[in-house]
Parts: structure tokens; sequence; C-alpha cells
């Protein structure tokens, strides 16, 4: 058997690159081993993030890497990514992919290689001072979907990224992007957790701010109801003592929902009661209440409100109305009568002007004071519950006491809206002239 020198040589380096290939698959499934044991223990996203970067730079030898994720999750939206962490193996500036790199990432969704920053024509240099060499770029993907990007920065020795290299770090993306969701799932259901928690305390301040016990008044049954669309709310009702045989009665209804308009409540609450331990009138309450909140909330927060005051003894009510929804005042053998002198919305402007009106109680009367969210409230064929109904079942119930009054008024308006959710607060105040 002849000797083939050419042949045998052939076969080693055949079995060189064998032997080479196969120790770069040892190598690739050690790292994978060793970070996905490291990420088995680990459960805060920051942590985990930590480690694949650690990872990235121990096994690409590089200066430094990164991982940005979507802050949305949405891949049109690249300036809304943000590099979560930053390991370097030497004390530098922490490097961060550019504008242009990130919208050619979210572009192609493909791996990025640049060895040279400075000469490559796709990108262009904003700060040439730029420490930036070479980038090693790979989306993480999820189902599909990309959720973030992986970078590595300036191969150690000024070496090029090589193939083995975009292998690695894709591998290492593909594998970790699975455990970033997770990770970040449970921040951010631990998030919603502690918000909960901080609307339900939220949700108890409001309700204590609201009258524990219906008031007392000669000659007088009087009663309220909140009912918040959401777990705080924007509309709230109080009495207030006003002296002798008086008591203020006042219903707002703050623009917006959530936390915010809550806050925008109680402020209305404080300004409202300071101004009521004043002898001044009605108007002038809320005009000083109108130059408080103005000077205090922002330009969009507004408060519609409507304040009384019940003198027993006189049988008699003045009030001022805010531009609320007109309360209503139901009297034997009379048309509805509509509560509306008074002026605009507090909060918008300074400097207002407002009015104040008075009418005689006669026993038998009623008055209807509510948020426009019994009135506007919607079926799920979009239909309003509207004023004309709300006005002609709460005039045919004057003969019933004011809890009553309520209870069948909450009643008939979720008997109309069937399954269609509370879309706003409902707040409702009777006031009775007994007979």
């Amino acid at each position: 058997m002849s000797f083939d020198p050419v042949a045998q040589a052939a076969q080693v380096e055949r079995l060189e690159t064998e032997n080479l290939r196969l120790r770069r698959a040892v190598e690739e499934l050690s790292v994978l081993n060793d970070v996905a044991s490291a990420i088995s223990s680990l459960s805060s996203l920051d942590e985990v993030i930590n480690l694949i970067v650690k990872k990235c730079v121990k096994h690409l030898k590089v200066a430094q890497g990164a991982v940005s994720l979507f802050e949305t999750r949405d891949a049109d939206a690249p300036l809304k990514t943000v590099v979560r962490k930053v390991r370097s193996s030497y004390e530098a500036i922490p490097l961060r992919l550019g504008v242009q790199i990130t919208g050619w990432m979210m572009k192609h969704q493909e791996p990025l290689v640049i060895q040279d920053l400075a000469s490559d024509s796709r990108f262009t240099l904003q700060d040439p001072s730029v420490a930036i060499r070479s980038i090693l770029c790979v989306p993480l993907r999820l189902k599909g979907r990309m959720i973030g990007v992986a970078a590595a920065f300036n191969k150690q020795g000024n070496e090029p990224f090589s193939e083995a290299d975009q292998r690695l770090l894709t591998i290492i993306s593909a594998q970790s992007a699975q455990v970033v969701e997770n990770a970040r799932l449970a921040e951010e259901e631990a998030e919603l957790g502690r918000l909960e928690q901080e609307l339900d305390v939220a949700r108890d301040i409001q309700i204590k701010l609201l009258p524990a016990n219906a008031p007392t008044l000669a000659g007088f049954d009087i009663a309220g109801r909140s009912l918040a669309a959401r777990q705080v709310g924007g509309d709230y009702y109080d009495f207030l003592e006003a002296g002798e045989n008086k008591l203020g009665v006042c219903l707002g209804d703050v623009s917006g929902k959530g936390i915010s308009s809550a806050l925008l409540v109680a402020g209305v609450q404080a300004v409202i009661r300071s101004q009521n331990l004043t002898e001044a009138p009605l108007a002038v309450r809320l005009s000083r209440a109108n130059q408080v909140l103005h000077a205090s909330s922002d330009s969009d927060k507004f408060a519609t409100f409507f304040y009384a005051q019940v003198d027993a003894a006189a049988r008699r009510l003045e009030y001022s109305n805010a531009g609320h929804n007109p309360p209503v005042l139901f009297s034997d053998g009379e048309e509805p009568r509509l509560l509306e002198a008074g002026g605009p919305v507090l909060g918008i402007l300074p400097g207002l002007p407002y009015e104040e009106a008075s009418v005689d109680l006669k026993p038998g009367d009623l008055l209807l004071i509510y948020s426009d969210g019994f009135s506007e409230a919607m079926n799920l064929r979009l239909e309003e519950y509207g004023e004309e109904r709300l006005h002609a079942l709460a005039g045919s119930l004057r003969e019933e006491p004011a809890e009553t009054v309520i209870d069948r008024i909450i009643a008939d308006v979720a008997d109309f809206t069937g399954e269609a959710q509370q879309s706003d607060d409902m707040t409702i105040v009777v006031v009775r002239c007994k007979r």
C-alpha cells in the first residue's frame, strides 16, 4: 500500500477542523450550562441581566457588554428602549448603543457585526472621540417577537468578532430571552401588587373623608352615597356644621379618575371645609375656593361643585352652583325646579365672580343632588340613563325616606345598565323636608 502524504495531510486538517468544531461546541455547551445554572437561582430582572452581561464579557473576551429592553415591548418604538445594565472588565465610561445602531436593529432584526465603527459606511459617528471600536449585536427574541438587544463592545486585543462569537452571543440571547421576559413579568406583577395595595390604602382614606353617618337636622331627612367607578374616585359629598339648626350640604365632581383626581378631591374638600369656618356668603366662599384650586392644580384639572346651606328654622335653602349639573327641587303641585345660579367650574380661571340664590322649602319637598355618573350611565347598547328618567323616578319617590330614594335610584340605574361596566363615579345626596 503506497503512502500518500497529500491525502494524509488533508485527513489531518479535517481532523483538526472537526476537533476545533467539537471544542467550540463543548465550550458553547459549557457556557450555556453556566448561564442556565446561574440564572435558575436568580429572580429579579436586574440580577438576570447582570449575569447575562457578565458571562458575555467573560466568554466573548470583550471590554463591555449591555442588554437593552423595550419598555413597552413595542418593536416600533426604538426610542423607548433602555440599557438596563453594563459591566466592564476595566474602569471606563459605560458604552451604549446609539440611535442609528438601535434603529438598524429595529429595522433588520438580525445580528449586526461592526469591526470598525469609524470606517463603517452604514453609520455616521456624531462624536469622533467615542470609545466604541467594534460592536456585536444580536436581537433578543421571544416567540418570534423582538424584546430587546444584547450587545458586546470592543473585542480585546483589537481582534475582530468571529462567526463563533456571533453564534455564541446568539445562543446565549436565545436561551436568555424567556428568562428575561419571565423576570420582567414577575417585576411587573410585583409592581401591580404594590400599586393595588396603594390604591386600597387610598380608597380607605377616601372613604374616611366621606360622612360616616347621615346628619341630624330638625324637620329634615338627609342622606348621601358615593360609588366610585374605580378603587378611588373623583366625586365626593359632605355635610358641614353651619350653626344652630343649619347644615351645609355639598357635592363635587373632579375631572378625570384615579389617584390624581382623588388627591384633588381631598384638596377641594379641605378648601371648602376651611371656607365653611368663615361667615362669608356661599358665593364668596366658592370664589375663594376657585382662587386656591387654580393656584394649586394643573390647568387640565377642575371641579364642578354644588354648595348649599339648609336653614331648618326658616325652612330655607341658600345655594351656589359652580358648573355642576343642576340639582332638582320637587314640590307639591309645581314643576321640578333646577338650581342653576352660581358660576363656572372651580379651578379653570382665577378672579371669577359667583352668584348665590335661595329657595323656600315646604313640607314634602325633595331636593336631588347628583353627579353625572347617574344621568350618563350607559347600557350595552350605548343608551344613556338620562336626566329625564332620573328626575321622573326621584319625583315619584318624594314620600319615601331619603335612604330609600337613594337605594331605588341606584337599583334602577343598575337594572338599566345591566352588564355594562360603571364608567364614571356616581354620587348622590337627597334632602327631604318632612311633612
